[in-house]
Parts: C-alpha cells; sequence; structure tokens
C-alpha cells in the first residue's frame, strides 16, 4: 500500500475496509439473485474495483453529487446506500430506493447525494457538469464527481462537457474507472494515445493512480476535492482499475478477450480489499480476528436484506405513471 497521512482516529480506516467488503458482499449476492432467476434483467459486477468508489466517495460529504455508471452498486454503497433498499430495487420491490423502477442500471439515492446510474455509457457527464454547475451558481460549496468507464471516453459528450467545465472552472471531477476493457475489446485497440491529456487538451489538471490502492486513491481524492471547493477545477483521474467478472453476469466464458491467467493474477495479487486488510494488521489498527469479525457481520447484514427483499411487495400497478409525468405548469410555479 502506499504511505498515507494518518487519518484522524483508526474508524476512518476501518470504515474504508468495511465499505470495500460492503461492496464485495452486495456483488456477490446480487450474482446469486440473477444466477438462480429471482433477480429480472442483467445487472454488471463492479467486484474488484472497490477501492476506486470508497476511496474517492470517503473524500465526500452528503452534499457532494456523484453521477455513476451501469456498474454502478459500487458507487451507490460507497455514497452511503443501505442494502435493503438496494436489494429491493434491483427486485423490482416498492421499498427499493427508486420504488423498484430504476433496478440495477438506473439506481439512485438523493439523500446521500447519489443522482444516478446511468445505462448510457458517458451518460451522466453532462448531469454531473451540470450539478458542478449548479453549485458555483448558487454559491454552494459542493463537489461533483463523475464516474465513467474508459470506453466513454470515445463519446463526444465527454469532450462537450470538459470543454465546459473547464472554461467555467466547475468544481467537478472526472474519475475515469480504466478496468483494461471496454465490454469485450482491450482498452488499448480502441483509445489512441493518452486518456488523461484529452483531459489535458483543455487545461485540464489530470493525474493517474493505482485503483487497487485505497489509500492513495483516497488522498489524491482529498487534495483535489478541497482544491475544487476553493474553485481550482476542474480535474481529471484515471483510475487504474479491474474487473473479476464479465461486462455483464451473463458475459461467462471470457476466454477469447481475456486470459484466465491475467484473471487470476488481478485476484490474487492485486486484490484491494486483500492488500488494504494486510496493511491494518501490519499499522496494528485490527487484527485477524476483528476482520473476520467485521466481514461475518457483513455477511450476515447482507442475506437478510436479500431475505428481506425477495419477500417485500411489489409497486401497485397504479403507480406506473408515478414520477414520469409532471404538472409542468405546477413544477414551474
Amino acid at each position: 500500500m502506499s504511505p498515507a497521512k494518518k487519518k484522524s482516529n483508526t474508524q476512518d480506516y476501518l470504515r474504508m475496509y468495511r465499505q470495500m467488503v460492503r461492496i464485495r458482499t452486495f456483488e456477490d449476492n446480487a450474482n446469486q439473485l440473477y444466477l438462480s432467476a429471482k433477480m429480472p434483467g442483467l445487472t454488471h459486477m463492479y467486484s474488484g474495483e472497490e477501492a476506486v468508489a470508497v476511496g474517492i466517495c470517503e473524500a465526500l460529504t452528503d452534499d457532494d453529487r456523484i453521477t455513476s455508471t451501469h456498474r454502478g452498486h459500487g458507487h451507490c454503497v460507497a455514497k452511503g446506500a443501505e442494502f435493503k433498499e438496494m436489494f429491493c430495487e434491483l427486485l423490482g420491490k416498492e421499498e427499493g430506493y427508486c420504488r423498484g423502477k430504476g433496478g440495477s442500471m438506473h439506481i439512485a439515492d438523493q439523500s446521500h447525494g447519489n443522482l444516478g446510474a446511468n445505462a448510457i455509457v458517458g451518460g451522466s457527464m453532462g448531469i454531473a457538469t451540470g450539478a458542478a454547475l449548479t453549485s458555483k451558481y448558487l454559491g454552494r460549496n459542493d463537489v461533483a464527481v463523475c464516474f465513467f468507464g474508459d470506453g466513454a471516453t470515445a463519446q463526444g459528450l465527454m469532450y462537450e462537457a470538459m470543454n465546459m467545465a473547464a472554461l467555467w472552472k466547475l468544481p467537478v471531477i472526472y474519475a475515469c474507472e480504466n478496468n483494461g476493457y471496454s465490454e469485450y475489446t482491450k482498452t488499448a485497440e480502441i483509445a489512441a494515445g493518452s486518456i488523461t491529456a484529452r483531459a489535458q487538451a483543455f487545461g485540464i489538471e489530470s493525474h493517474q493512480v493505482d485503483g487497487q490502492d485505497v489509500l492513495a486513491v483516497n488522498a489524491l481524492a482529498q487534495r483535489l476535492v478541497d482544491r475544487a471547493r476553493k474553485g481550482e477545477g476542474p480535474f481529471f483521474i484515471e483510475l487504474m482499475t479491474y474487473r473479476y467478472h464479465g461486462h455483464h453476469v451473463g458475459d461467462i466464458n471470457r476466454e477469447y478477450y481475456r486470459s484466465k491467467e491475467e484473471e487470476r493474477d488481478w485476484k490474487e495479487n492485486r486484490d484491494p480489499i486483500v492488500r488494504f486488510r494486510s496493511w491494518l494488521v501490519k499499522e496494528g489498527l485490527a487484527t485477524e480476528a476483528e476482520i473476520e469479525a467485521m466481514n461475518a457481520e457483513i455477511k450476515k447484514d447482507a442475506a437478510e436484506a436479500v431475505e428481506y427483499a425477495l419477500n417485500a411487495k411489489y409497486p401497485d400497478a397504479s403507480e406506473v405513471d408515478m414520477h414520469v409525468f409532471t404538472d409542468v405548469k405546477h413544477a414551474l410555479a
């Protein structure tokens, strides 16, 4: 792990570890729900990338906004969402964060500043930039973070949004989760040149960081968030990471585009949770027994949340147009 400035107390570090394990545990359960045909639709696993979401979101407050991607469960958990409401959402139940209408790829949690996942590749870039513009226009002190994958750097919206953010010096951080693949194609085969250089072309300060090192991610995020609050944004981060699963839960035969040896290397030698756990024990911040107890508690919480969600009720048919249409005259009044 990278050396890092000590946080205020041990609980800060343990919370970061706990959040990473909560993401992994949530994804393990979501995957099983799909494989057992209990969850409708597709979902995209975030396992392996936990240090990115946690490292960044731990530098934010509830007033700060994030926008997410189709691979968005990790961001949602890291920004403060609860298991019960998340599993209810994935299963289309009334008590879900979006009353079961958002599902996996459109889950949102406004109470913690999560403006939502987005099934359109790069689709949230304009939303995050707009949130940052709102903050500056209203004189607020909050920051917006836009999570997106390396494949989204091929979308024209990214360049339009970054151009505006740079011209207006908006408090937004563009966080590119480079997991090495754009769906089923190596990023190197679809992205010419440097990804960070694309942001630098707009005069945006850019950084690259090991996305498997939660301390390095968090240290960088804290610095950039603080500077964004002072009006020094925008910023761009390329986070080098890896997804353990396929592009989506149905992508199980991946040998034609990446090897089992590659996957094994990342899991055995670069796992962000294993690395951080070892660091916590080495620094004397937690014992193996304490960490095992924490892991067991999280697994129990997830299992109970899944059981609750499976038995929760679906929204009534009368809600079909709820949150879809609005009274324009009333909204403008």
